[in-house]
């Protein structure tokens, strides 16, 4: 799955390797504990142009009356989220893509909760597949995303059983829309040898934690 993330370029940085329009309303960068909630960073394709706009990560059905009205959707698993309800017409109409520089997973040891920061290998950005929705209440308006998830594969399965999809150039504009269909085919388990790990300090299990303390190697 993918609970907590990393992002480090600037804005202007992230607009240019997306070759997209940047909003003016992004939320700062480095940032080193991306929690739910948060508003992130996004790239969509709309009318023919790309656009880095910020969304919050937590999708919400149209159907909630409140944000906080069902359970929080951090993720869509890439294996159903065509049939469900809350992802149907996402999945098929409003994808997007969500940069990141590594992201956190957890392992237990007893009841001990240990973090890992996973990487790409190639020290390349990640990005995520996501899916967006836009929801208005007596809150407010606001667009709201979620990160598609796979099966885990390769290396990533001594973590944990799910893992994001992880998307190359090649694939950004197919999943966008703007190469048509077939997006579907893109949802596959990252290749064995894609991601790197290590350990880092228990002080990211707050989300209230900050800094590039944070994704230090922990020592042994």
């Amino acid at each position: 799955m993918c609970g907590r993330f990393i992002i480090t370029p600037p804005g202007p940085a992230i607009a240019e390797i997306f070759d997209a329009a940047p909003s003016n309303d992004l939320p700062p960068t480095p940032n080193y504990n991306v929690c739910p909630t948060d508003s992130i960073h996004t790239v969509t394709s709309e009318a023919g142009a790309r656009r880095l706009r910020p969304m919050r990560w937590g999708f919400i059905p149209h159907w909630y009356k409140a944000p906080d009205g069902g359970p929080l959707l951090i993720n869509a698993r890439s294996e159903t989220m065509a049939e469900k309800p809350a992802f149907r017409s996402a999945c098929r109409e409003r994808r997007c893509l969500v940069p990141a520089s590594g992201f956190y997973e957890w392992t237990k040891e007893g009841e001990a909760r240990l973090p890992w920061l996973i990487r790409r290998a190639d020290d390349v950005p990640l990005v995520f597949a996501a899916i967006w929705q836009g929801w208005e209440g007596e809150a407010g308006a606001f667009d709201t995303v979620a990160i598609v998830t796979t099966a885990a594969s390769g290396e990533m399965t001594e973590l944990h059983s799910r893992a994001p999809l992880v998307l190359g150039p090649e694939d950004w504009a197919l999943w966008l829309g703007e190469a048509g269909h077939g997006a579907a085919r893109l949802m596959r388990p990252a290749p064995e040898g894609t991601f790197t790990f290590h350990r880092v300090d228990p002080a990211v299990n707050s989300n209230r934690a900050e800094g590039p303390s944070l994704i230090e190697p922990l020592a042994a």
